[in-house]
């Protein structure tokens, strides 16, 4: 919305170098608007408040009868108090958990379309909650909240399962995007048509109704952007697809350069099916370009399309 604040959150767990403390705050809106900025302790809360009541309802595209539920697990009572009011303005029906242990007995006992969990908690930090989701074999939609700027903490994320990451400070509105894209993948699943397709390529099968895939009979275990990546690659077998194809359909968003989520979901597509039957190396990377699914010669894709 033109003129709409432009600010972010200060990821709890940091030092705020301005005012000396630890505080979980939105930063001041750039300079070139309301003169210099002033130290971010200084800033009210009431600019996320703000930015939910001038965005009209009829905006907002995802919005349906029901409510989406969404846990959040994050140790800051007041960021969480404020995600829930702006999210729950775009329909989502926000469920708020402040501690690691807590937040991960919701996610196991509860029914929810996503989980936003921030990394850096007390005691079960959000690494920990994330394993242990995973291996109760739980496929729910993870989008993991991080104020670390290292790229190993991110890629570490990936790596044990969520499905994409959001760091702190961000934009309320990035973060209404993110989930969107997330769902809009999942949701797909939902709506797919009982007759479906069914893809067989030398020994891959994919059935993308029942959201079922296997490496030569054995089931594999994938997430919704693994099993969207092995079906982009699957029907374009033998062809190279750009990271920019596979970023769009798979991810729903652009692909940025430095952006190694995609280059990580590959890695754990890969680990799965070598895991499975050795077909990890089908995957190939093919430098400055893309990925490509290899396939013996004279073979092409069964099943309808």
């Amino acid at each position: 919305m033109p003129g709409a604040p432009s600010f972010a959150f200060l990821a709890k767990g940091g030092k705020n170098k301005s005012c000396g403390e630890e505080s979980s705050i939105p930063l001041k809106p750039k300079e070139g608007l309301n003169g210099p900025p002033e130290p971010s302790c200084a800033v009210s809360w009431s600019l996320l408040a703000q930015l939910a009541h001038c965005e009209p309802a009829a905006r907002d595209e995802q919005k349906v009868a029901g409510m989406v539920p969404i846990l959040l697990i994050d140790d800051d009572v007041e960021l969480c108090s404020m995600l829930t009011d702006y999210l729950g303005r775009h329909g989502y029906q926000v469920t708020a958990a402040h501690n690691g242990k807590t937040g991960l007995g919701k996610a196991l006992g509860g029914d929810y379309s996503m989980l936003l969990l921030d990394v850096m908690l007390p005691g079960l930090d959000g690494f920990e909650v994330l394993r242990r989701l995973r291996a109760s074999a739980s496929s729910m939609n993870v989008l993991l909240l991080t104020a670390r700027g290292e790229d190993v903490d991110r890629i570490v994320g990936l790596e044990i399962g969520a499905d994409d990451y959001l760091a702190k400070p961000f934009n309320p509105r990035e973060l209404l995007a993110r989930i969107r894209a997330i769902l809009r993948r999942s949701g797909s699943a939902e709506a797919a048509p009982v007759g479906g397709d069914f893809l067989n390529v030398a020994g891959l099968e994919l059935d993308t109704a029942a959201r079922v895939a296997r490496c030569n009979g054995t089931l594999l275990d994938l997430t919704d952007v693994e099993f969207g990546l092995l079906q982009t690659l699957m029907r374009s077998a033998g062809e190279v697809v750009a990271r920019e194809q596979l970023a769009e359909a798979v991810l729903g968003r652009k692909f940025h350069p430095f952006d190694r989520s995609l280059d990580m979901h590959v890695s754990r597509l890969r680990h799965k099916l070598y895991a499975a039957d050795k077909f990890g190396d089908r995957v190939k990377t093919i430098r400055g370009i893309g990925y490509q699914l290899a396939v013996p010669a004279q073979t092409k894709l069964g099943g309808d399309r």
